[in-house]
């Protein structure tokens, strides 16, 4: 596909702002109403979905040109999917996301790159992960738990654990803690260790496809090896690739992407783990975006009128993960979940996702703080999610303007009410 074949999709913008805001018959208040960070930070219009369908557009007829500033309001985006969701509220016939993420792959195409991303793309091309830590020290987190090694023995469920997860040390605990959770509920789990590599699904949201055709060709290679039903994942945006951008790039996995709280809420559900633990806290739950909206699965290119589509052939955000992190919680005794003005489909981003924590470190910040003040206003002591990337974006964003709010994943809560003590 190309920015071309969204032609239709480009001409059929009226500009009615929609995009902009989160649909009149969810709003709750004034203050936490607008659904894309970008336009609620810049007030310009080029920075909303909109704004950008219009500049794809201009481009795609010559009467404009792709440049370093325009390349700029391209990248200043989290690639959340809030203003293709609220879009489809009104009209389903445009898709705004796969616009977007044509107009990247045109700017990587055209040379107009970000330097930023470039130096990400080097890290994750030497190293494998996108953080640029070194790639033997990928499976140190799991130092003692004495996991199967899927490159020597067949696993029923291959874990996958994700750059943030693997070398993050302030977040290494949880994805500890998970492991702990899946042999007390007495699961076949193995890992790739040192041998994991990125999913590539940041790259081919940046716009280098083929660096993130490398990476998913072999993760279904592995996947295939490890002789696993299920591919699990803790990470969101491992999750959204495995589901959308994979298929979208015509690979196929033999197995089920499956992500940590689905398989929470299932076991929980089945009995194979007890929450006998009350934890008396109030939290309220972050819906990360490429759990909910992006994760929805690719439908296929749709060929022909748009306007002849059903609402069932359509991504539209609805029909994201978001009641099963709510079972999750609501089955841990004494804990009260509280929820923000702005949920599931209509939830505010993180702000790190799409590259703009690399390159627009300051508006990643700003779009966390604007989520930190949200929570707040609903007494919660803590702001849970289910996304390693919100998880730092979130912490950063406390640390740096003094918020009193713990940021937890569901995991640590789920371990806290099982009794499962603490590590160091």
């Amino acid at each position: 596909m190309s920015v071309a074949d969204y032609r239709e999709d480009m001409q059929g913008c009226v500009r009615c702002s929609s995009c902009k805001w989160v649909p009149f018959n969810h709003m709750k208040s004034h203050r936490f109403s607008g659904n894309c960070p970008a336009i609620s930070r810049f007030n310009f219009h080029s920075y909303s979905g909109s704004g950008r369908m219009n500049m794809g557009l201009s481009v795609l007829e010559g009467r404009s040109e792709l440049s370093e500033k325009v390349s700029e309001v391209v990248y200043s985006c989290q690639m959340c999917g809030a203003c293709d969701t609220a879009c489809k509220s009104y009209r389903e016939i445009i898709d705004i996301t796969e616009v977007l993420l044509e107009l990247r792959a045109e700017c990587v195409e055209s040379g107009q790159l970000m330097v930023e991303h470039m130096m990400t793309l080097d890290a994750l091309k030497r190293e494998n992960n996108m953080l640029g830590e070194p790639k033997a020290e990928r499976g140190a987190w799991a130092a003692g738990l004495d996991l199967k090694d899927i490159n020597k023995e067949k696993v029923d469920v291959m874990l996958h654990v994700g750059c943030r997860f693997s070398y993050d040390p302030e977040l290494r605990g949880s994805i500890r803690r998970a492991v702990r959770l899946l042999r007390e509920a007495g699961l076949d789990v193995g890992t790739a260790g040192a041998e994991e590599s990125c999913c590539g699904g940041r790259a081919f949201e940046l716009g280098y496809r083929g660096e993130a055709r490398n990476f998913a060709d072999d993760m279904a290679a592995r996947v295939k090896a490890s002789g696993a039903r299920y591919l699990l994942t803790p990470c969101s945006d491992g999750f959204a690739a495995f589901n959308y951008l994979y298929p979208l790039m015509g690979i196929e996995l033999e197995a089920e992407p499956v992500h940590m709280v689905q398989l929470l809420d299932i076991l929980i559900s089945d009995g194979k783990l007890t929450l006998e633990n009350p934890l008396d806290m109030r939290v309220t739950y972050h819906d990360p975006c490429h759990l909910g909206r992006m994760s929805e699965p690719y439908l296929g290119g749709w060929k022909g009128d748009k306007r002849d589509r059903l609402r069932s052939q359509s991504r539209t955000g609805r029909f994201g993960i978001y009641e099963e992190p709510r079972r999750v919680l609501g089955a841990v005794p004494g804990l009260e979940l509280v929820e923000m003005e702005r949920i599931k489909e209509y939830s505010w981003c993180c702000g790190a996702g799409g590259g703009v924590y690399d390159a627009f470190p300051e508006f990643a910040t700003w779009t966390a703080r604007e989520r930190l003040e949200e929570a707040t206003t609903t007494g919660a002591s803590a702001i849970v999610t289910a996304c390693p990337w919100c998880e730092r974006v979130f912490t950063d964003a406390v640390g740096e303007n003094g918020f009193e709010i713990k940021i937890l994943d569901v995991v640590d809560v789920v371990a806290r009410a099982v009794g499962l003590e603490e590590e160091e």
